[in-house]
This record gives C-alpha cells, structure tokens and sequence, in this order.
C-alpha cells in the first residue's frame, strides 16, 4: 500500500506468532522509564509477572514509580520480597488494601520503607482493630495525599508532633475521630487544601479555623456515623456535605464559601421520617448559604425544602448565579424546585442531572403532609397545573418536558440549562430537544449518561 511504513508492510505478511513476537520487540525497545511509567497502572503482582517475557524485562518492575497491593490475595511474604528487589530511590504512589491479621507485625516496616523512598501518594485500607500507626508515620515531608480507611476502628492520638509538611489533601474513610486527634493532626498539615472525612465516627466539633490553606472540604455520613455535628470553616471555598437525620451537621462558620453540594442520605430502614428535624436542618444550612454562587441539591434535599414550602415556611434569598439540581421527575421535589428559582434573582445557569436515586418513599410524604392537615392528593401540582405520574420509575416523554419547561418558565434571568439524562431517559432527548429549542431566550444543553448508583 501507498506510504505504508516498513515496520507495518513487514507485520501484515506474518503470522499472528510472528505479530505478537513484533510487537513485543517494539515494546520492549521502550525505555525503562516509560515501560515503568506502563507498569505502574496495573497491580504489582501483575507487573513482576512481566519479568518472565524475556531477560530485557528481568528487572523492568523494580524501578516502576508506584506499587500497589491487594492482601486479600496477597500475603506479607511476598510483599517483603517485593520490597527487598525494589530498586527505585523515588516512590510516586504506594497502595495497601489489608484484611489478613498475620500481616500487622509486618506493617511497621512496610511503611518505615514507604518513607525512606520518599512516598507522595499514599493509600492504606486496614482492616485491623488492634493496629496503631507508629509515630514515624505522623512525622513526614514527602506525602502529599493521604488515603487512609480502617474498619471503623479508632485512629489513635500520636504521642509525637505531628508534621505533615507536604501534605495538601487527607481523605480519612471508616476511621473513628476523636476532636482531639483531629486537634492534633491539624496544625501538622501547614498547606493541607483538601479534607474528606467519609463516615468517620465520633467526631464532634469539626474547627478548621486555623486551617488557613484549606479550600475543599467533604463530610459524607450515614445513619452509622454520627459526627461532625458542629463544622467551623471560615476559610473553605467548597463544601460537600452529605448529612443524615440520624446524624445532623451544623454550618457554625463558613463565610468564605463559593460552592456547595448539599444532600441527605436516609437508609431503608430509618423510619419513619423526621420530617419536622429535617426540615429545621436544612433551612439552617440554607441561611449559611445566601452568598453563595453555586449550589448543587440532591433530590432529598428538595423533597424536604418542598414540605417546608407547602408549610409556608419562608425562604432566605440566594446570590446564587449557578444552580444544580440531582433528582429524579417526581411531584414531590417540584415545590423545593419552585422555591428556590424563585428566590434566586441572579440564576444564569440550570444543571439538572435526572437521576434515579436515594429518596424518601412517597408514602412517608403523603403520611406527613396529611398529618399537617394537607390533603396528599391534591398538594403535590404545582401551580400551573402540572400532576405528572409520581411513580420514579415510570415516566413518560411528556413529562421530561413538562418538567424542564416549568424550570425555564420560573426563573426570568436563566441563560443556560443542562440537561443530563440517565439510563432510560437517553430515550426522550429528541422530544426534549424539539419542543425546547423554541426558546431563544435560554440555551438547551442536552447530554446522556450511563446509569450509576446514587447514595
């Protein structure tokens, strides 16, 4: 053919044995620093299998920048090993997902070793009680991301200074927190930016106040964890906060906020429904929220602010300019929708990211509003009318757009609204697309996307 190279006119005349054997021989004429970058994306059990290809990649692993095991299938012999024939002086990242108890006596030296490679990105899952980290391990200045999971064991106060010098973001997952280990660790972590405490237990008062390089927090609980119940932040840019009735979280301080996501989680079973708490909750955190430019709701979060507006309550105003709502098409989240858009003056931009996810049961609603003396049969239509099928699970085209078109019709100043379709929904984009683009006034961004699992 035409301009075919050598190297591919040669591979098209051989034999699929001869191919692989070419193709191999391309690879291998790699250098090892790239071949090493390659390996450093796949399990290290993996990678040192590599060594069997031929004598070029006899020792091609032992320098690869990041290691990474799983013990469930892999126990402490191999690792030391592993370790014993590593060759690189400079360790990227380090992965350890442990549940074997014969592997404790060996994890003091494991990462005694993580620290004389001068380890950046470090990820421990342990799943041992009896196990504390060694005070060495608070005394470091080469990590830069800390992922630590335990199974909802104690992280136990260091006795040392804590000097974390490098450190920029700290996920902590399934750890039990006291306040004072949180006071210690925090004033070692001088540029920490990113803090995510994902169902940490016991933690009651979260003070960020000295934490003056912090700009990303996320706090996710659930009807297990019960705390931060109190989180001071003056000087975060983004909150993610998923909180729960069990549970609750109060925004003490957070005047320095330009974005925040906002959802609950209720389990299946945390029955029956605190109604009144979750609506004194969240029109709490509303108030903190007044001068923030951009919000994301999840679909609880808007089905409590729509029992608090069918109850008269009064809404703050908001200077939000961007707006994100993560629900499903139901009735019982229009009148929080309404609210909201209403007292948002300034909305330019209208994500709306249709989902089927974690929700109170319509049943649990309808017992509620009828318990306030409101009729459930007529107080879910929305003021122009609109009574869709309530069901989440069974709508139809004609709701989508009556939907979308109620959000357009409620805010006078949007510019622009996404649309994000998931799963089944994908079906309706071109009904959606042809009786919006009428509008000329708001720009109709319509997307689809896979299904995924909302908590």
């Amino acid at each position: 053919m035409a301009g075919e190279s050598s190297t591919a006119a040669a591979l098209r005349v051989r034999s699929p044995t001869k191919i692989k054997e070419a193709v191999l021989d391309l690879i291998s004429s790699l250098p090892d620093d790239i071949l090493q970058h390659i390996l450093s994306f796949i399990q290290t059990k993996i990678a040192i299998k590599t060594s069997l290809l031929s004598k070029r990649w006899r020792h091609v692993w032992c320098g690869t920048p990041s290691l990474s095991f799983n013990c469930n299938r892999v126990e402490a012999p191999f690792i030391n090993k592993t370790l014993t024939r590593y060759t690189s002086s400079k360790m990227m990242s380090f992965k350890l997902h442990s549940n074997l108890s014969e592997n404790v006596p060996h994890l003091d030296s494991w990462i005694e070793f993580l620290m004389s490679r001068n380890v950046e990105n470090l990820s421990m899952t342990l799943w041992h009680d009896e196990y504390k980290f060694p005070d060495f391990f608070y005394i470091n200045s080469s990590v830069k991301q800390l992922f630590v999971e335990l199974d909802c064991a104690d992280m136990r106060i260091p006795t040392c200074s804590v000097s974390w010098t490098c450190l920029k973001k700290l996920t902590l997952r399934k750890c039990r927190l006291s306040d004072e280990y949180m006071a210690k660790i925090l004033p070692g972590c001088p540029i920490l930016e990113s803090l995510t405490l994902c169902s940490c237990d016991s933690l009651e008062v979260l003070d960020l106040s000295k934490s003056m390089r912090l700009r990303t927090l996320e706090v996710e609980r659930n009807r297990w964890t019960l705390g931060p119940t109190q989180i001071v932040a003056p000087h975060i840019h983004c909150l993610i906060l998923t909180s729960s009735q069990v549970s609750p979280s109060t925004l003490v301080y957070v005047s320095s906020l330009a974005e925040a996501k906002l959802n609950i989680f209720i389990g299946p079973s945390e029955r029956p429904i605190k109604a009144d708490f979750l609506q004194d909750m969240v029109l709490t955190m509303l108030a903190k929220l007044q001068n923030v430019e951009k919000l994301a709701f999840g679909e609880i979060f808007l089905q409590v602010l729509s029992l608090a507006k069918l109850r008269g309550v009064t809404f703050p105003m908001f200077k939000v300019k961007a707006l994100t709502l993560k629900t499903s098409i139901s009735q019982n989240v229009i009148h929080g929708i309404e609210r909201i858009l209403q007292n948002s003056p300034d909305l330019k931009m209208l994500t709306l990211h249709i989902i089927n996810g974690n929700t109170i049961p319509e049943v649990n609603l309808d017992e509620y509003v009828a318990s306030q003396g409101i009729n459930p049969d007529l107080c879910w239509r929305s003021k122009d009318g609109a009574y869709w099928n309530r069901s989440r699970f069974d709508v139809e085209p004609k709701h989508v757009v009556s939907f979308m078109k109620l959000m357009v019709k409620t805010t006078k100043t949007l510019e622009k609204m996404v649309v994000k379709l998931e799963g089944s929904y994908g079906r309706f984009k071109e009904l959606v697309s042809k009786t919006l683009s009428r509008n000329k006034n708001v720009s109709i961004v319509l997307s689809t996307m896979p299904m995924t699992c909302e908590s």
